[in-house]
């Protein structure tokens, strides 16, 4: 007898084979963009880490040019590359790698030419070293939650600190305003100073009442 089932007859065709997964670095981007949150190699990723091989030059040229136009558009156009980066960022899809390195450029950038100016007399340390001490304490703060599946987003009054800083920087460069004003510049610095301080208490309140609201305990150690 034969073993055919006339309901089901053979056929020529092959066994299905699942088609190839799709390797791309946008196989798991959103729709409209070309990376995933997993991309590395991305534009955005590139000019943040140009701006970080380039702040070492501008630091140099602070401590030895001091106050001249030439520091003055080589920092403004470091400064600028924040938005542009973060401009592309958000075009392309945003990245995990990029979330992490864009805010390390800036605080390299900023920190580094804060203590550059230290390091020439142009800023007292006393407020710079605060600054830096604050950057630090924040960053692994929000790691630690981050971690734990809280997201701190960037602040108004983080925003407005690093403005501020910026403006200091920009005041402690210029020629007019360096020799002639030099308040201003350390007006502007005492000024985002206050603002990082406030600002810091915010991103601790907001940690300790994101994880109160998803049930993640009382907030952070004590």
């Amino acid at each position: 007898m034969s073993d055919i089932d006339p309901a089901n007859p053979p056929t020529d065709r092959p066994p299905s084979v699942d088609p190839p997964t799709d390797r791309s670095p946008s196989a798991s981007a959103p729709p409209g963009t070309a990376y995933g949150p997993s991309a590395l190699y991305t534009p955005a990723n590139v000019v943040t880490i140009l701006r970080l091989l380039i702040a070492p030059l501008l630091f140099s040229m602070i401590t030895s040019q001091k106050a001249s136009w030439q520091v003055f558009l080589f920092w403004t156009a470091l400064a600028s590359t924040d938005g542009i980066d973060g401009w592309i960022a958000r075009r392309q899809g945003t990245t995990r790698s990029g979330a992490f390195l864009d805010p390390l450029a800036d605080k390299v950038l900023v920190l580094g030419a804060l203590f550059s100016l230290v390091s020439i007399g142009r800023f007292p340390w006393q407020p710079v070293a605060i600054i830096a001490v604050r950057e630090i304490g924040i960053s692994l703060y929000r790691v630690y939650w981050g971690r734990r599946g809280l997201a701190l987003p960037a602040s108004r009054g983080g925003k407005l600190k690093t403005l501020l800083q910026g403006l200091a920087i920009g005041a402690a460069v210029m020629p007019p305003l360096a020799v002639a004003h030099a308040g201003i510049g350390n007006l502007l610095l005492w000024a985002s100073l206050v603002v990082a301080v406030w600002s810091a208490g915010q991103y601790l309140w907001d940690g300790r009442s994101a994880a109160t609201s998803s049930g993640s305990g009382s907030g952070p150690d004590r």
